[in-house]
């Protein structure tokens, strides 16, 4: 059990070593008002006059106090920011305190949360591990600022709420126990009383006729760890230089005098028992703890340290091995078999599917194969391909420039498909930089030269692509195939005019009655100019407002039929046709290339050490994380050590 406290002490000191506390240590936290008594308190624990004095706020930062027995006669002290000094003069200590004190918390009363730290060696003393901290103040002095309170208040919490801590409350005797503010910040933490402990201060001060026998019994506010009354010395005995000696025999005789009944269970000695036990009861509850926390931050460290990889020694594997692996998971990515798989939206592969089926497909599907196209437009196309001479049947030129216009259309879709494919190439390149090994994010120039090389690979391919989906319109333009199999209306039209033309022969007649009645009753639009008008040859043949007659809606439903047919033909070929050709010419040849052109582009001897320097941050972050990781396996060790005393 003797060995617990030093063990804690050994612990604190491994992780002092890398300047970092990720292991929430047993220790003793004392806690009080400005002027309880607190460095009193300490002093007589330590039987050594070492803590600076003064009026106001004294204590401005914490100290962290180690306390060790030893078995020479010899008491010294050391600080952890004076390494391999020893301090044999205790006002030495003291001086170097206030030093300490003013270095980060400057000369007016300024406080700081960083702590010092001191080791004690002393045959006198009980091992023990201490905290002290500066005193609950209310009114700001000095360059103090306006929320000081707050900020006092804060800087307690933080080391109480530590659940292995044990909390020494201190609170004069002279004042009412219920307004203690040491006592009310510790019940904000342990509610319970389970890690607090009272000691009642300065009981040679209360008022003539006046006794503090109802609070040390616990009468008033009970403290489940107990409360334990104590004398401190006088300013006048300060000033004297009264020695801690005399102190604590004149304190045992006030007890017999005043608390007889009570002297064996109070005093500063008493303090230091109750403390000392109770430190190796509750340090040896939290092992168990302790012991699962370091396995667990050990093996945490360990996987980061091992996912920052070692110091590059062989540039040219290293290098082949970041370029393969970019490649594969670039390539994986793509085919849908990668390591990290988004949830959140798609990526990749499955994103360039939806780009075919879903983006693409869809446009395509929406465009009306007559969209834009009027029955004037129609009428005109025929009257233009007919010349001077009237058309008897429907000339098949005026068929081939409309549907030509409508297919037109889909050249727009279709290089947008491809935009957008390129892309999401362009974004897979930044998932697998996310998602990459470490060994990438450690050189930022391979990373940056990596981005630029697929950059411009696909930069390469883009314009190749567009060209051949061009090319897919273009030749769906260049050659009008009415004998296709699927255009199954030009033979019902071929039938129909056939019939129509059967009909003509037949009826010519009638349509040169038709023509005289036209000629003697013109549409609207053209008849003959009245006199003093004069003629415009270049009217519009066909106005909007003239109603079609048979002949011509007859005409306009039939081309408007055929281009209908021909184009849903030629939309099919092209939802087809598009996707494969940006496969081939876009994302398969950028799969297949992509691993030659970053090995052709980077294995070059100049740059491989420029590219594998790494940066200075994982430089810094390895450093640290095998430091902390060192550490974690020393605390281990000595943890286990103390494990095969069995004491639990």
């Amino acid at each position: 059990m003797e060995t617990l406290i030093p063990t804690i002490n050994r612990l604190q000191e491994v992780f002092l070593t890398v300047g970092a506390e990720i292991i929430q240590l047993p220790q003793i936290v004392v806690v009080g008002s400005q002027s309880s008594g607190k460095s009193s308190v300490l002093e007589s624990l330590v039987g050594r006059d070492f803590l600076p004095r003064g009026s106001g706020i004294v204590t401005r930062r914490p100290l962290v106090l180690q306390l060790v027995n030893g078995v020479k006669a010899e008491e010294w002290g050391t600080f952890l920011h004076c390494k391999n000094q020893i301090f044999t003069d205790f006002q030495e200590i003291c001086h170097e305190i206030e030093a300490e004190t003013e270095r980060t918390s400057g000369g007016n009363k300024g406080i700081s949360p960083e702590p010092i730290y001191l080791k004690i060696f002393s045959p006198k003393v009980l091992n023990l591990t201490l905290v002290d901290l500066p005193g609950i103040t209310k009114v700001p002095v000095g360059d103090q600022p306006e929320d000081i309170e707050a900020q006092v208040q804060a800087m307690i919490l933080s080391f109480i709420s530590n659940p292995n801590s044990l909390i020494l409350a201190v609170s004069p005797a002279n004042s009412d126990l219920a307004t203690s503010d040491a006592l009310k910040l510790a019940r904000e933490v342990d509610p319970d009383g389970r890690r607090t402990l009272l000691v009642v201060s300065k009981l040679d001060l209360m008022d003539a006729g006046t006794d503090a026998l109802e609070v040390l019994l616990g009468r008033v506010i009970p403290v489940r760890l107990g409360i334990i009354g104590v004398v401190n010395r006088s300013q006048h005995d300060i000033n004297t230089q009264k020695s801690l000696e005399d102190s604590l025999r004149d304190e045992q005789a006030f007890l017999q005098r005043h608390y007889p009944s009570l002297a064996s269970r109070a005093g500063s000695r008493y303090l230091a028992k109750t403390l000392s036990r109770l430190l190796m009861h509750h340090i040896r509850d939290c092992l168990p703890d302790l012991k699962t926390r370091v396995t667990v931050l050990t093996a945490q460290y360990q996987a980061r340290l091992n996912s920052y990889g070692q110091p590059v020694e062989d540039h040219s594997a290293t290098l082949l091995q970041i370029v393969t692996k970019f490649a594969s998971d670039y390539c994986n990515t793509i085919e849908g078999t990668a390591r990290h798989i988004q949830t959140s939206e798609l990526c990749g592969g499955a994103r360039i599917c939806y780009i075919f089926h879903e983006t693409f497909g869809r446009t395509l599907q929406s465009i009306d194969p007559l969209g834009g196209l009027t029955e004037l437009d129609i009428l005109t196309a025929i009257r233009n391909a007919t010349g001077p001479r009237p058309a008897l049947f429907v000339p098949e030129v005026s068929f081939e420039l409309l549907v030509k216009r409508q297919i037109k259309r889909l050249e727009e879709p279709s290089m947008r498909c491809v935009e957008l494919v390129h892309e999401e190439l362009q974004r897979i390149i930044q998932h697998c930089s996310s998602y990459s090994t470490q060994e990438l994010l450690r050189f930022p120039k391979l990373h940056d030269s990596i981005v630029e090389v697929v950059t411009g690979l696909l930069r390469k391919r883009l314009p190749i692509t567009n060209e051949m989906v061009h090319n897919l319109v273009a030749i769906e333009l260049a050659y009008i195939n009415t004998k296709h199999p699927d255009f199954t209306d030009a033979a019902q039209v071929s039938a129909s005019v056939n019939s129509q033309q059967a009909e003509a022969l037949d009826g010519g007649k009638r349509w040169k009655n038709e023509k005289v009645a036209e000629e003697k009753a013109p549409a609207a639009g053209f008849g003959s100019p009245s006199k003093g008008q004069a003629i415009n040859l270049l009217d519009t043949a066909l106005p909007v407002s003239r109603k079609l007659s048979a002949r011509e809606q007859r005409d306009c439903e039939v081309i408007q039929r055929l281009i209908k047919c021909y184009f849903l033909i030629v939309r099919k070929s092209i939802q087809d046709s598009v996707p494969k050709t940006v496969m081939h010419f876009l994302v398969n040849f950028v799969k297949e290339h992509l691993q030659s052109e970053l090995v052709g582009q980077l294995y070059k001897q100049p740059l491989l050490q420029e590219l594998l320097i790494e940066s200075q941050d994982t430089a810094q972050q390895r450093t640290e994380v095998a430091q902390m990781l060192e550490a974690l396996k020393k605390a281990n060790n000595i943890i286990s050590e103390i494990r095969e005393t069995h004491l639990w």
